[in-house]
């Protein structure tokens, strides 16, 4: 194995195609396995999943290749992603795994890796594992292979540990929400989440047959939720996505909150009595320019990352921030959750519905975002589009137009074969010319 293994969220891809096959699972189940398993005590490892089909193959492969260097493994089914970080540490686990590809199709498919205190690989125990699979693994004498079974109470553990992050006494009675969990790994969790807090929930992708995970539905396809919640007059939507670690939400009206808007309300909100930790919150160069602005006013500062939640939470631990998250909806809270967590930033919001009784349309559009325009283009893996100095010359040309009151944000992205173009100005006749600019040098490149 030459060509690096891991992306920005893991490793992903399609199906049965490289690097996502039984094959390929079973080997980097072994290396991981070989990787953590350092000393002689009980060795753990969780393994969540999604509702793909594909999830099946790849938890019993990566079953195998942990067994075969003495893991004992518990199967968890399908959780949300953050339920894997949590239990990891919960059952001092020295690794967990997520099988999902998060908002993707169902053809699609990942594996996630979390170490023993819960949280994502750094970028150096992934290369640690990259170097067992090439060098090969040492296999567990006959006599030390692991045992595998499933742990049927993650779920019910997770559930609970949720519930806790609402303030103490407080109840969601009273409120309709309607629910979307994209077919996917929140499908049964979410709505006994929020029902048992006292929410009449009507829940919207809640029937998972492994190929309609996100299909539709989810994060990013919010139309389903909109359409459910003006037909039954919810007071909000929560729409969460496949492996639930992202949310964004919809308010009485219909309007679509994402996750710069429900960071700006919960950065504010603890700010005010004191619970945003150095005053500061963390996001990525894709967050709007809109939501600088309205933290810059309220004397809270904006810390950015590259893009991927993974960057935000080191970021996060390495400065001791509180609070993170990405404009597509992962929002993390270090006190809570390891990673992103979907449901537990509805929660925080419904909990700000609750005690200032004002409705989502007044909280979920706190500041006015600057105009902003993503373009994706696909291009061919055997080239270097951005490398070339057609596209090079096209952004400095796109950049000096748009000068200090705009931004230019150029990237690959992390899990598939295209080329982010991003742009911010509040003249959008002069965004959309520069995009063009850019976008047509990036295909002619592509």
């Amino acid at each position: 194995m030459s060509e690096k293994l891991f992306g920005t969220d893991g490793v992903r891809g399609t199906a049965n195609t490289w690097p996502i096959t039984a094959d390929l699972a079973l080997r980097l189940g072994a290396a991981a396995g070989r990787f953590f398993r350092r000393d002689k005590h009980e060795h753990r490892v969780v393994i969540g999943k999604d509702t793909r089909l594909s999830g099946y193959m790849i938890e019993y492969a990566l079953t195998a290749g942990f067994t075969s260097t003495g893991m004992d493994v518990f199967l968890l089914g399908p959780v949300p992603t953050p339920a894997v970080g949590y239990l990891t540490n919960s059952l001092r686990a020295d690794v967990g795994v997520m099988i999902s590809a998060s908002h993707n199709p169902a053809e699609d498919n990942g594996i996630k890796l979390f170490g023993p205190d819960g949280f994502k690989l750094s970028d150096e125990a992934e290369a640690g594992i990259e170097a067992i699979l090439r060098e090969g693994v040492d296999l567990a004498a006959p006599a030390n292979i692991g045992r595998a079974k499933r742990f049927e109470d993650a779920r019910g553990r997770y559930t609970e540990y949720v519930k806790t992050t609402l303030p103490r006494g407080q109840r969601l009675d009273g409120l309709r929400i309607v629910l979307d969990c994209a077919n996917g790994a929140a499908y049964k969790t979410a709505p006994a989440v929020l029902w048992e807090l006292g929410a009449e929930v009507i829940p919207v992708g809640v029937q998972p047959n492994g190929h309609n995970i996100n299909d539709g539905c989810g994060s990013t396809h919010p139309e389903l939720a909109i359409a459910k919640l003006l037909e039954t007059r919810a007071d909000i939507g929560i729409c969460l996505d496949g492996d639930a670690d992202r949310v964004v939400l919809i308010d009485e009206k219909g309007q679509v909150a994402d996750g710069d808007q429900i960071m700006a309300l919960i950065a504010s909100r603890w700010a005010e009595t004191g619970r945003l930790k150095h005053n500061t919150l963390v996001a990525t160069v894709m967050s709007n320019l809109g939501l600088e602005q309205y933290l810059n006013g309220k004397g809270i500062s904006l810390k950015r990352t590259s893009v991927g939640d993974r960057y935000v939470v080191e970021e996060m631990r390495s400065g001791g921030f509180s609070l993170g998250g990405e404009q597509s909806g992962h929002i993390v809270m270090t006190e809570f959750a390891t990673t992103g967590d979907g449901l537990i930033g509805a929660l925080q919001f419904l909990a700000s519905m609750v005690e200032t009784g004002k409705p989502a349309s007044e909280l979920a559009q706190v500041f006015e975002p600057v105009p902003q325009r993503l373009i994706n283009v696909r291009y061919d893996k055997s080239k270097k589009p951005l490398t070339e100095g057609t596209v090079q010359d096209a952004i400095a040309t796109a950049e000096g137009r748009l000068g200090h009151d705009g931004r230019l944000l150029i990237r690959k992205s992390g899990t598939e074969p295209l080329i982010r173009v991003m742009g911010e100005s509040a003249d959008v006749v002069l965004l959309e010319d520069v995009l063009s600019n850019v976008v047509e040098a990036v295909k002619k490149a592509s």
